[in-house]
């Protein structure tokens, strides 16, 4: 009977043991049925193209039709483009490309921006979508009534409906409602004005949001430059266009149609080059 105490003073210490081995269990209070956080789904893209190789060269000769007449050289240095310094190359590249010429100068630029979301629970493609939609936002395109741009920042209102690009597409210097008697009584144009479809607006079947906008400034006495771009998103990637033509004479005013439809042209080139 003497030795039954110590007997039982080792089981004791033996179960305490084992009660403490599952308080170090990190599983050992996790109930049934707890949530379990998932995180958000990364972009398509993790990486991004060369950006100076990203237009071929007979695209570039086609838009900036002043390096033609230069040496071999020289032409190839214009086509070459120079690339938009970047601290890291796996989220925003660029190239600019220039040509003067005796009637007018171009410029052409494309910058590609990766958006990453370091919020596990926010997606790269929601984040993209912020961005793009402040992109969007910030260019204050016409909308007309009851159309709503298609992506806006989670939170915000969409872009301000009848804002004023600085310059009116088809060559004058400001935008102007249509004084044209036939015109519809209710301010609408449609019909009537031969510029419409030019104006500032969203682009359809580019990307998964796209939208153009055009500009039409004057420095001084200068003459005309006009700027269009054209952006747009595909997944969590963000493409820009910009082409700007600066006619030599002060009277002359960059054509709109033209510029448009070569933006878009190659905006549509680089959405396929990233789908590939």
């Amino acid at each position: 009977m003497a030795y039954v105490p110590g007997v039982a003073l080792l089981l004791a210490l033996v179960a305490g043991c084992s009660a403490g081995s599952d308080a170090d269990d990190p599983d050992a209070d996790s109930k049934p049925g707890s949530p379990t956080v998932t995180a958000a789904p990364p972009g398509k893209y993790r990486t991004l193209p060369e950006s100076c190789r990203a237009v071929p060269r007979a695209t570039l000769e086609d838009l900036l039709p002043g390096a033609a007449g230069l040496p071999e050289e020289q032409q190839d240095r214009v086509y070459e483009g120079t690339a938009t310094v970047t601290y890291d190359t796996d989220r925003k590249v660029g190239c600019r490309w220039k040509s003067d010429a005796p009637d007018a100068s171009r410029n052409l630029s494309i910058d590609f921006e990766r958006v990453v979301s370091y919020d596990p629970a926010v997606s790269d493609d929601d984040r993209a979508r912020e961005v793009y939609g402040r992109k969007q936002e910030a260019a204050a395109l016409p909308t007309a009534a009851g159309v709503t741009p298609s992506e806006t920042p989670s939170g915000s209102a969409s872009a301000p409906a009848g804002g004023t690009p600085s310059g009116s597409p088809g060559g004058t210097s400001s935008a102007s409602p249509s004084t044209d008697p036939s015109a519809d009584p209710s301010g609408s144009t449609t019909g009537t004005d031969p510029d419409a479809d030019l104006r500032p607006r969203l682009l359809d079947e580019l990307g998964d949001a796209a939208f153009l906008d055009d500009e039409l400034t004057r420095a001084g006495s200068t003459a005309q430059h006009r700027t269009v771009s054209v952006v747009f998103r595909t997944s969590n990637v963000i493409v820009t266009v910009q082409y700007t033509e600066q006619p030599a004479r002060v009277t002359e005013v960059p054509d709109s149609r033209e510029l448009q439809e070569k933006a878009q042209a190659l905006a549509r080139n680089l959405a396929e080059t990233l789908s590939d």
